[in-house]
């Protein structure tokens, strides 16, 4: 049977107050109604010998909560079998019906007026500042695979290269992606070096080059990961989509575009997309989100509806979700004259042309033995206006697809973006800061915010 979806309930109360006060502050990403899943490393002595490993918690203001070490304290009940469930599972590799249970407890000791773990006197082991600690990917990555859900981005790229037929036949029938690597999935802030590989002849019949990528670019995307998989052979209804998803997260999947362009054919991306992809420490609830869902993408007049499979009414109703997401750079120049970081674009999640959830059921149709830990991503979160665009590729482009009438140029022509430094940008340069953030605000709800997906650019090794 299909679980009803997350409601709006009391723990989404804007009112709601926490005694960890830098929650109470209004610009926070991380008030007590959001409360996102995120693991920060911790190093245990074993005699001669010093181990690290991930402990799962959730932030709130500038602070983490540990939940082994809640689990274990004397601010929960020893009989409640949710805490000993939490202590005898991996919280990322469960179903994310275990978080819906705990979410509200975890609220509930947090609230202002609520002393039982704000008195005790080991909070302080359970409750530490954030900027002391280092987080990783915030799950144990099994599999990861990028889709390609904004029509916006796929008729800006198609339109680049394939005028006359800038969308596939398949594309507004079937959700597409490809297999990434997830061995090469990092955390925000690792820095991120620019790959070296083979690219196109420059002449007719010439032969092809080898050398550091000139044309480095970021994807601005949304990532969820699982906290459930399925049966192999089995698939993963639309109804139940929503029940696998433990939470989302910001994804940046790093593109070689010159590397893309001279191997991308027949079988799809391959290197120019394997050398690393970022993604933010967070991950954001469903739960949490409860307020901000929206409907599904409202599709133009002859456009094909999705077949039986991947539709149901709850999906056309609350599949949406209004998230908006930015894109910022700060240059290695920016950085050392004290400028902050620049805006290049600011776009919605509402775009993407296929849901979550119908993403999820049409990997699975198969019976693709999806796992606890799977990280599935959107694909660049492009807009119509030129600068929602999610990527340098589409930003700098000329073309306007959406315009009336349609401007199409070809996918070289472009207007380089001009930094603060007077710098100018086509594609990323060594030094080049990209950061994402995203958030949901609604009126009578506390923000909800993601964090920050960061990477740095380094030089390419030497070939």
């Amino acid at each position: 049977m299909p679980h009803p979806p997350h409601p709006i309930n009391d723990t989404h109360n804007p009112d709601l107050q926490t005694w960890v006060e830098s929650a109470n502050d209004p610009g926070t990403d991380f008030p007590i109604q959001n409360l996102p899943l995120c693991c920060r490393v911790v190093e245990d002595d074993f005699g001669d010998e010093t181990e690290q490993f991930a402990a799962p918690c959730v932030r709130i203001g500038d602070s983490l909560l540990d939940l082994g070490q809640l689990a274990i304290s004397d601010a929960v009940d020893d009989d409640d079998p949710d805490w000993e469930e939490l202590l005898a599972t991996d919280v990322f590799e469960t179903t994310n019906r275990l978080w819906s249970r705990l979410r509200p407890k975890v609220q509930a000791l947090l609230l202002k007026d609520n002393g039982r773990l704000r008195d005790l006197n080991t909070r302080d082991e359970i409750l530490v500042p954030v900027e002391e600690q280092t987080l990783i990917v915030p799950a144990q990555v099994a599999d990861y695979t990028d889709f390609y859900a904004s029509v916006v981005h796929a008729t800006n790229v198609g339109s680049m290269f394939r005028p006359d037929n800038p969308l596939l036949p398949n594309y507004k029938h079937i959700p597409i992606a490809y297999h990434g690597r997830a061995s090469t999935v990092v955390p925000s802030g690792l820095p991120v070096r620019r790959p070296v590989g083979q690219t196109a002849p420059t002449e007719d019949g010439g032969s092809p080059g080898f050398g550091p990528c000139k044309l480095l670019d970021y994807e601005l995307e949304v990532g969820f990961v699982l906290g459930k998989g399925n049966e192999h052979g089995e698939h993963i209804s639309i109804a139940e989509a929503e029940d696998h998803i433990l939470g989302l997260c910001l994804v940046n999947d790093w593109s070689a575009r010159d590397l893309q362009k001279w191997e991308y054919q027949p079988l799809g991306p391959f290197l120019a997309k394997s050398f690393a992809t970022t993604v933010s420490p967070y991950l954001v609830t469903l739960e949490a989100l409860a307020p901000f869902r929206a409907p599904a993408y409202t599709r133009p007049a002859g456009d094909p509806a999705p077949l039986p499979y991947l539709s149901d009414d709850h999906n056309q109703k609350h599949g949406g979700l209004d998230l908006t997401l930015e894109v910022w750079l700060a240059s290695a120049q920016m950085r050392e004259q004290g400028m902050d970081p620049v805006r290049l674009s600011k776009g919605s999640f509402n775009d993407m042309y296929w849901t979550i959830a119908q993403m999820l059921t049409h990997h699975s149709s198969n019976g693709c033995l999806m796992q606890p830990g799977d990280l599935l991503a959107s694909g660049t979160v492009s807009g119509t206006a030129r600068d929602a665009r999610g990527s340098l590729l589409e930003l700098t482009w000329d073309g306007d697809p959406w315009a009336e009438p349609p401007v199409i140029v070809p996918g070289t022509q472009r207007t380089p973006i001009t930094l603060p430094t007077g710098e100018e940008r086509k594609f990323l340069a060594d030094g080049d800061e990209v950061i994402l953030k995203g958030y949901c605000e609604r009126e009578g709800y506390r923000r909800i915010g993601f964090g920050e997906c960061r990477g740095i650019i380094e030089p390419a090794r030497t070939v």
